[in-house]
């Protein structure tokens, strides 16, 4: 690691200053996930499976692309947006919300309505729990369950987290029209079912089998 280096780095964060992502407050995990998109949008799947004497679709392999760096930037936004909440910050706001508009669900309910694996689901509701954002109560009709509602201070904690879910929501639509949001959201949905049917009714199957089922 040499002078060369860090004259690098340097001009790497001079550009990361003078591009979008850029905050007053950015700090070091900001550049880190700038540096990966970055890098990651300069790499085109197509052209990697190609060199490799792989076939590979363009199209489909750039929705994967696009869909995966969304995702990224999303999960970035959703941690300034709810920086003020931060035990909402990660994935606990969507249990939060959907609970608000569908209450006293079960555990398990509420995992696959977020589209978790069970682990990552209840360790999501443990620290809800923890926080006294919710309560779980014994279900009446099934002893081994358990249903989960929102407690007062839950709520509380909604409605204090609206306005600013409401600004983040606003900046991941970007700067697209009324009618591109409405074609991007029916494509989303449209999107959405497929992979929720995959992930209700194929949780045991191997990618193969899905590709036979679907492709």
């Amino acid at each position: 690691m040499g002078t060369d280096f860090f004259i690098h780095l340097l001009h790497e964060v001079k550009e990361f200053e003078n591009s979008n992502a850029y905050k007053s407050n950015a700090d070091l995990e900001d550049f880190r996930v700038w540096m990966n998109a970055k890098k990651y949008a300069e790499e085109s799947p197509t052209k990697l499976f190609k060199n490799e004497n792989h076939q590979a679709s363009f199209t489909e392999n750039e929705i994967c692309k696009q869909v995966l760096l969304l995702g990224r930037y999303s999960k970035l936004l959703i941690r300034k947006g709810l920086g003020d909440f931060p035990d909402l910050a990660n994935e606990e706001f969507t249990y939060l919300y959907r609970l608000k508009d569908e209450p006293f669900l079960t555990k398990i309910q509420l995992i696959e309505k977020n589209g978790h694996e069970k682990q990552t689901g209840t360790q999501i509701i443990k620290r809800l729990l923890e926080a006294g954002f919710l309560e779980e109560k014994n279900d009446e009709e099934d002893k081994r369950s358990k249903r989960l509602n929102l407690t007062k201070k839950g709520e509380q904690i909604f409605h204090e987290s609206v306005e600013k879910v409401n600004q983040t929501s606003k900046i991941l639509s970007g700067k697209l029209n009324d009618d591109e949001k409405d074609e991007f959201l029916n494509i989303l949905k449209k999107l959405n079912e497929f992979h929720s049917h995959i992930y209700t009714d194929y949780k045991t199957v191997n990618i193969d089998m899905i590709v036979k089922a679907f492709g």
